[in-house]
């Protein structure tokens, strides 16, 4: 009881020193405007970074992982809005991070699959989770292409915009679209050194999935040692990964602050509308389908959302679902999932899940048309919608691979592609909310069919910390 009040009390300093800070500044900017506050732009400065070292404290008083990620995302931005001519160059260090957590995925996939499939020997039961993950996210991710059509029709974002002419000759990142038989031939690797050298996380899935149903397969004295290994290998890899996590913060300065210096704030304000459609509409697919689905399969919200919200955190700030992947499979092992389950169900969400992604793409394709001043009837908007359901299975789990389907999208309905270089100066926040509900929408599949399979013992989960 007394830790839930001091709780209530960090709060409501948190609050009010928020509300004085926009006091403050709301006061400063009627005198800036009366030509009476010469001194507005230092003393501003000055104030927001007193408040930076208020929320400082606050996070070394509260001890978590989750209030120093988004406290150092406030920080990279004001740090990066400050001093642009540092912020240019602190791209190192998010890179430096997001590449220890390449070096995680493969052989936690590899080891965690492995000892999920052989070492409880039942086939059938892979089956069944195999072919009711693929009808819970083909449903899902529909449904998300739907909504991300009818937001944009509504909003009508790309009506009127004002094309920033520094946007017009930004470069595209080079990430190879799959489409047609490409798709299919991707899901299965031709080298597995390869498929961990290329971050393809489902083609590294297929082979641990084949490998533990041949180590299931064979007699008792050659299964065990590779068991054991594999188990010693997953528990090694869970630690590393907490250690690499301590890090988790300071990537995360330093990729808001690059983003924020190289990018600058004024370059959103013609596509805020774009934006606010996008995070609106995730908004609806978050309180419209994936709460009624965890309430029809009696999930506890709550317990579910403090599980969840470190890796959420960290998918959002870094735009990166990859960087999330190996927390939140530690955390929903915490949780009470079985790990046979996350294994199999998290990394496969990676490429037939992505909610969020699916629906970016279905709204971002029809932003480029009205921006481009070309009507799409319904039945083409319906086809759009199709080829997504099958475009976007190919998009890798790393930042903004999307633009790349997208402009592939486009080029195959007849869409001019300069648009898409427009969206680009926004993608670094549309990437932040449509990683965070990939995280969210895999998470809660995981969930699903752990109830769906009746192996979620929902009387022996731990109250995460």
């Amino acid at each position: 009881m007394n830790a839930l009040k001091e709780r209530s009390k960090q709060r409501l300093w948190l609050l009010l020193s928020f509300l004085t800070l926009l006091t403050t500044v709301s006061i400063l900017t009627v005198l800036d405007h009366y030509r009476l506050a010469a001194i507005n732009s230092t003393l501003l400065m000055i104030l927001r970074w007193l408040f930076m070292g208020t929320l400082v404290w606050y996070a070394i008083r509260k001890k978590s992982l989750t209030t120093w990620i988004l406290i150092s995302m406030l920080l990279g931005a004001e740090f990066g809005h400050d001093f642009p001519e540092i912020g240019v160059h602190m791209n190192v260090v998010s890179q430096i991070f997001l590449r220890l957590i390449k070096t995680i995925i493969a052989p936690l996939l590899f080891a965690t699959i492995v000892v999920g499939i052989a070492g409880h020997s039942n086939l059938k039961q892979v089956g069944r989770m195999g072919w009711k993950s693929l009808v819970y996210f083909e449903i899902v991710s529909t449904i998300a292409l739907l909504i991300g059509v009818l937001a944009i029709n509504l909003s009508k974002a790309g009506m009127g915009v004002e094309v920033p002419a520094s946007m017009a000759h930004t470069e595209i990142p080079t990430v190879t679209a799959l489409k047609g038989t490409d798709i299919i031939l991707h899901v299965f690797p031709e080298n597995i050194a390869k498929a961990v050298f290329e971050g393809h996380v489902l083609q590294i899935v297929v082979f641990s999935i084949l490998f533990g149903i041949a180590t299931a397969m064979v007699k008792e004295k050659y299964r065990r040692p590779v068991i054991n290994f594999t188990e010693a290998l997953a528990e090694v890899m869970f630690k590393f990964t907490s250690t690499v996590m301590y890090f988790a913060p300071l990537a995360v300065f330093a990729a808001i602050a690059y983003s924020i210096g190289h990018m600058g704030l004024d370059i959103f304000v013609n596509l805020f509308k774009l934006l606010a459609t996008l995070y609106v509409s995730l908004i609806i697919l978050i309180f419209g389908v994936f709460l009624p689905i965890a309430l029809i399969f009696k999930i506890p919200v709550r317990k579910f959302v403090k599980t969840i919200s470190e890796p959420v955190a960290l998918a959002f700030a870094t735009t990166s679902s990859e960087s999330a992947l190996p927390l939140a499979m530690e955390r929903l092992e915490e949780f009470g999932i079985p790990r046979k389950i996350v294994a199999f169900v998290m990394p496969t969400g990676y490429s037939f899940n992505l909610d969020g992604t699916t629906l970016y793409l279905s709204l971002a394709t029809i932003f480029v048309a009205q921006i481009s001043g070309i009507h799409l009837p319904l039945d083409k908007q319906l086809l759009i919608i199709f080829t997504l359901m099958l475009t976007s299975k190919g998009v890798a789990g790393v930042p903004r691979a999307s633009l790349v389907i997208l402009m592939a999208t486009a080029a195959s309905f007849g869409l001019p592609i300069w648009p898409v270089y427009i969206i680009l100066g926004i993608d670094e926040l549309m990437d932040m909310a449509r990683t965070s509900v990939n995280v969210i929408g895999n998470c809660l599949a995981t969930v699903v069919v752990a109830k769906w399979e009746k192996e979620y013992p929902q009387e022996t989960i731990p109250d995460p910390q």
